[in-house]
């Protein structure tokens, strides 16, 4: 429940900073390449998380502590 909540919160406040800082580039004046950018500055980051949370699942301690031992290989 709390790590919905807080999701949400997060997608929210990052959308908001996003449509801000067009907005104070339109206020200022900018360019539309410059607004253009900082837009795609902006939703970079959520298009990167999104690719990489369709990727392989992250593994589990125990895959974790099994890797590093079968490394160092027994004495």
């Amino acid at each position: 429940m709390l790590n919905v909540a807080f999701r949400t919160w997060l997608i929210g406040g990052w959308i908001i900073a996003l449509a801000l800082v067009v907005t104070v580039s339109m206020s200022m004046a900018a360019s539309p390449s410059t607004m253009v950018l900082f837009a795609a500055l902006g939703i970079a980051p959520g298009v990167v998380i999104a690719l990489l949370k369709r990727g392989a699942p992250a593994p589990t301690v125990a895959e974790i502590l099994h890797t590093a031992n079968a490394e160092e290989g027994r004495r």
